[in-house]
């Protein structure tokens, strides 16, 4: 943009919005939203503060353009995406590389010259006809260390309800900020729309410039695509807490609440399916997050805060036995929005929502009855298997008191969870930080199910939950993690969990509440109250400890049996992650040589207890290792 951008603003926007820019003293800002009234060329733009009457009116837009429509309870409305449009599209999302970079061959990459000529032509006229809607946002709590600014620009009043619900009021500290460079910036189009969706699904573009950290999204509006600051950004600030010695995660944080009413902080990183909504919305506990985290080591602790305040969380299978502080915010009055269910006379219904559903409706395929086929003649569900629901933290009655703490909260612990039917045991601590970062947060795995891909038990390397979102290779961030708390005089204790092992049989031995007991066990575990049993691959509870636990938790008992079926060390298939691990590593040559050293004293260690115990060991028979 030449220098007649304050021209540009002057001449396109109302007198009102002009106003409210220009109180934010950033000539970048001021550039970047100049650039885009050129580019795309909208009917008008309206800039949003903070106040609540700018919000309302979003709100309301949302409703009048009809990309949202209301429902029976108050506040709550419903959305629908694109039959095309229905989740993250891992294929179109790349990163706009300058010449000369490179990031690692399993990462989407383009050119940026020729990715920056491709999704601006995209762009080129794509609002005309259309309001552009210009937001700022906190990524972060307000007025904080850990906070990153950021602005989007969309033509989406859907998108832009979504993050007010999803995210921090910002124009305010743009203001204070003043001609600060440092912000994040995404520019959205939903493209042409029929029927009130984006109708060029197959020219979806997702492009993120690492260099100039800006985002842009053409024809979609499926949130994850479109809502800018989450995972898209996730990636923009991963390089950015790499420069400036900080993480970004996908983590979730909770308080787990101790003896004498003492609450421990735990992030925690699982991928899809493998229990993560599930702990972190555990009853009895408390929740700050469920899914973007930022730690910082501060005055010698580790802190956290969540980079969100809202939840955008899969609704399948969300019902009141299993999720009743959930269902008690989705079926209360005040902003709720739900997308890709199905509605009948203004009630949503979702699958796995423990109601008796009607037999027809209206879904994200427009008129559905049961039975209704697609054109490769498949039935089509009542609501998508990616039905989502929007809603303000604030509205779950389990938030922590914390949650907003511009300071954050300390991290006590970090969970890493997977979906394991075979190796690792229920609950284990790692010896240490860097034997927890390698065995147990690079190491992660999740399995695939046969409800979700068709083939069970393919096993998906996932480390820290965080593959598709690493904009640097993978080397260099298990690095990064290495070097981030090992210096610390008393850094997180690292745990892995696995809801998922297996019987002989293929049934559970784990019951979907027995994560009540270890998220206790942990707790007690970071404050040194009770021992453990040293094991090849961690510490595990010693079985007296979880016969207390279960039985005032859950008030069940817990037999010798359970116990050594659940918690023996399985050492062949130990053996055999071990060697998918490192087989992923060695293929990057940023793969620090510490990774390889820790792995191969973890090999180390099974051997010798295969040779003492065979392939199996029971946990009774390391009861002399108590540490």
């Amino acid at each position: 943009m030449s220098g007649n951008y304050k021209d540009v603003l002057k001449k396109r926007l109302p007198k009102d919005s002009y106003k409210k820019l220009m109180a934010i003293k950033s000539e970048k800002v001021h550039r970047f939203v100049a650039d885009a009234v050129t580019l795309c060329n909208p009917q008008s733009v309206f800039v949003c503060t903070d106040s609540p009457e700018d919000i309302a009116c979003i709100r309301l837009r949302a409703i009048e353009l009809g990309e949202e429509k209301s429902l029976a309870t108050e506040g709550h409305t419903y959305h629908f995406d694109g039959p095309n449009d229905q989740g993250r599209d891992k294929e179109q999302t790349k990163y706009l590389l300058p010449k000369g970079m490179t990031l690692g061959e399993e990462l989407n990459t383009i050119d940026k010259e020729d990715g920056q000529a491709e999704i601006r032509g995209l762009l080129k006229d794509s609002m005309l006809r259309r309001e552009m809607l210009v937001r700022f946002f906190s990524l972060g709590p307000i007025n904080s260390r850990f906070s990153i600014s950021a602005v989007q620009i969309t033509d989406s009043a859907y998108v832009g309800h979504s993050e007010d619900l999803l995210y921090r009021p910002g124009y305010e500290q743009f203001i204070r900020i003043g001609d600060s460079p440092d912000f994040f910036r995404v520019l959205h189009s939903s493209g042409e729309l029929e029927n009130f969706v984006s109708k060029n699904w197959g020219k979806k573009r997702i492009y993120i410039d690492i260099e100039d950290e800006i985002v842009y999204s053409m024809n979609t509006q499926y949130a994850g695509n479109t809502v800018g600051f989450k995972k898209l950004s996730l990636r923009l600030a991963i390089r950015k807490a790499l420069r400036e010695g900080w993480l970004a995660e996908h983590m979730f944080i909770m308080g787990v609440h101790g003896p004498g009413g003492r609450t421990t902080y735990f992030a925690g990183a699982f991928p899809s399916f493998c229990g993560k909504t599930s702990t972190a919305m555990v009853v009895g506990e408390t929740i700050i997050g469920d899914d973007l985290a930022y730690l910082r080591c501060i005055e010698g602790e580790v802190r956290t805060v969540n980079v969100e305040c809202g939840v955008f969380g899969i609704i399948q299978d969300v019902n009141p036995t299993d999720d009743p502080l959930i269902i008690k915010a989705l079926t209360s009055p005040g902003e709720v929005i739900f997308s890709n269910i199905l509605v009948k006379d203004g009630i949503p219904y979702w699958t796995g929502d423990g109601k008796k559903h009607p037999e027809s409706g209206i879904n994200f395929t427009g008129e559905w009855f049961k039975g209704k086929k697609d054109a490769s003649g498949a039935e089509i569900p009542a609501s998508h298997k990616n039905a989502r629901y929007t809603i303000r933290l604030s509205a779950l009655p389990n938030l922590d008191p914390r949650a907003d703490d511009p300071e954050g909260v300390p991290v006590g612990g970090i969970i890493y969870g997977g979906r394991d039917s075979d190796t690792w045991v229920p609950v284990q601590e790692s010896f240490n930080w860097k034997h927890g970062v390698v065995t147990m947060g690079a190491s992660l795995e999740s399995e695939t199910t046969a409800a979700t891909l068709g083939k069970e038990g393919v096993r998906a390397f996932q480390p820290m939950s965080n593959l598709d979102f690493l904009s640097i290779p993978i080397g260099i961030y298990i690095n990064q993690h290495l070097q981030f708390a090992m210096s610390l005089p008393h850094p997180p204790i690292i745990f892995a969990v696995n809801y998922f092992l297996k019987d002989k049989d293929g049934g559970y031995l784990n019951d979907k509440k027995d994560k009540y007991v270890w998220l206790k066990w942990m707790e007690r575990r970071v404050h040194g109250e009770i021992g453990a049993i040293e094991t090849p691959t961690g510490l595990i509870p010693i079985y007296e400890d979880l016969v207390v636990l279960f039985s005032q938790i859950l008030g069940r008992e817990y037999t010798k049996g359970q116990y050594e079926h659940q918690f023996t060390i399985r050492i062949p298939e130990n053996m055999r992650k071990i060697e998918r691990v490192e087989s992923v590593f060695r293929k990057d040559a940023t793969t620090p040589g510490l990774f390889f050293d820790i792995m191969k004293e973890q090999r180390e260690r099974l051997i010798v207890a295969r040779e003492r115990y065979g392939d199996y060991v029971s946990p009774f028979a390391l009861v002399s290792n108590v540490e």
